[in-house]
């Protein structure tokens, strides 16, 4: 499903439910960081992990620890740029070569509506307007957490570039449906803070796709060298 978003250099890893992931061992150095996690936590921190170390096994790296930096952010081998998500049933994670890409970012939601009152505390006036609109030609889609999505795809994504917080307001996302698709399409977002600069060169603009799949919507966002 991810896949499916990012270019061909990106190498990505998914596990559904209770598979071959769900087991995946701990280094001791990640075990002391869930060390007082309840169960849930424990498994899916676990789950995404796994997925990245066979994501670095894809690309030629030797598996190694992955711990979480500043704001939650994974620590990532040398060379490597990636991004990790995680929901009931589902984890996944994204791996580049960072020659191939400035950065990137993934978010997986369950499909279903935002819980009441989230939406006007993380949508910009402008894009509750555009949700509006797109539910009225694709109901079927849950548009609320689709942009829910998007702004935590593009907080991934800009985190590792600048090591700022980026606020819910600061992205004004404009996601669109593929011509003759209901369950795909593109996603825009502009940065309304001075955005990151790559390669001497400042982007304003972060670019992505989405996904409706398996009860799930699924976003990724990646940002190209200049």
């Amino acid at each position: 499903m991810i896949e499916e978003l990012l270019p061909d250099p990106v190498v990505t890893v998914e596990a559904y439910g209770n598979d071959e992931h769900a087991g995946a061992a701990l280094y001791p150095e990640e075990e002391a960081v869930v060390a007082k996690a309840v169960d849930k936590r424990r498994r899916e921190f676990a789950v995404v992990r796994s997925c990245a170390r066979r994501a670095m096994e894809k690309l030629g790296v030797p598996p190694q620890p992955i711990l979480p930096g500043e704001r939650g952010a994974p620590g990532w081998p040398a060379g490597l740029v990636g991004s990790m998500t995680h929901c009931d049933g589902y984890g996944a994670a994204a791996l580049v070569r960072a020659v191939d890409l400035a950065s990137l970012g993934i978010d997986a939601e369950p499909h279903k509506t935002l819980p009441e009152g989230v939406l006007p505390a993380v949508a910009l006036p402008a894009e509750a307007d555009r949700l509006r609109r797109l539910a009225g030609d694709h109901p079927e889609v849950h548009w609320d957490r689709l942009l829910f999505s998007a702004k935590e795809s593009v907080y991934k994504a800009w985190f590792p570039l600048t090591g700022k917080w980026l606020d819910f307001t600061e992205a004004d996302i404009d996601v669109f449906a593929d011509p003759g698709e209901r369950h795909s399409g593109g996603l825009r977002a502009r940065l309304l803070v001075p955005g990151p600069l790559v390669g001497g060169r400042r982007i304003d603009v972060f670019e992505g796709r989405w996904t409706v799949q398996r009860g799930l919507v699924a976003t990724a966002v990646g940002v190209p060298h200049t």
